[in-house]
């Protein structure tokens, strides 16, 4: 299949992806009161700063290391590394003000939406995003310009978020207690597995054997969201 594609595309989704998650946001707001009351109650405005000053960093730390050891080195960033900036900067936050428990069930929906959405974002962009798979002989493959049919990737990742999104939503208007109580680190294993994935089906340099910079932090992502998956009945709410 050939895919119309254009640089710009990716500011066009970025903005889709950013409105899609504010309207989530408000979804949360009206119907996960629960984590917005544990937000309002433990956290303050230096919460939201060093969330969003990790997210930056680790979004244009991971995505320039990777980038840098390519074949041309740019600066790039990357959601997987805003991911884990962010989470970071939150623990830090978290350990020095001696919040305890867990503070981000209210981001599940909002993440997810972002991601879904803007991956697509990546997907026409073409090739100057740097985000294409490989080379494949499968009959979804696409073609960004270049005559090669490659895997999309991109569709992979917003097509993995998508159904936990629709399995996370269901289990919320079910009532089920692991939405509320454990659904942030449940999506954080999920994004961790389905990434590990798809990263063997991009030509991003690789660090050790056939595993790129982006396996590491995804295996880092999957054991914070283990270690506190077993810690599930000695934390209160959602992170």
């Amino acid at each position: 299949m050939d895919i119309p594609t254009a640089p710009l595309a990716h500011y066009l989704f970025d903005a889709l992806a950013w409105g899609s998650a504010a309207l989530a946001g408000r979804w949360v707001w009206v119907r996960q009161r629960a984590h917005v009351d544990r937000l309002e109650r433990v956290t303050g405005p230096g919460y939201f700063v060093a969330l969003a000053i990790g997210a930056v960093a680790g979004a244009w730390l991971f995505g320039s290391l990777n980038s840098l050891n390519s074949a041309t080195p740019s600066l790039s960033h990357s959601i997987a590394g805003a991911l884990a900036g962010a989470i970071f900067a939150v623990e830090i936050w978290k350990w020095r003000h001696k919040v305890t428990g867990s503070t981000g069930g209210g981001f599940v929906v909002p993440i997810c939406t972002g991601i879904v959405v803007g991956r697509f974002g990546c997907l026409f962009s073409g090739l100057p995003d740097g985000t294409y798979g490989v080379a494949t002989a499968l009959p979804w493959c696409v073609d960004l310009g270049d005559g090669i049919a490659r895997h999309p990737v991109q569709l992979y990742e917003s097509g993995a978020m998508l159904a936990f999104l629709m399995v996370y939503l269901a289990a919320f208007r079910r009532g089920r207690d692991w939405p509320m109580r454990r659904g942030f680190h449940v999506m954080i294993i999920v994004y961790a597995l389905q990434r590990f994935m798809w990263e063997f089906l991009k030509p991003y340099p690789t660090l050790a054997g056939p595993f790129n910079l982006f396996h590491f932090l995804m295996l880092g992502l999957l054991v914070y969201g283990l270690v506190w998956i077993d810690r599930g009945p000695r934390a209160q709410l959602q992170r």
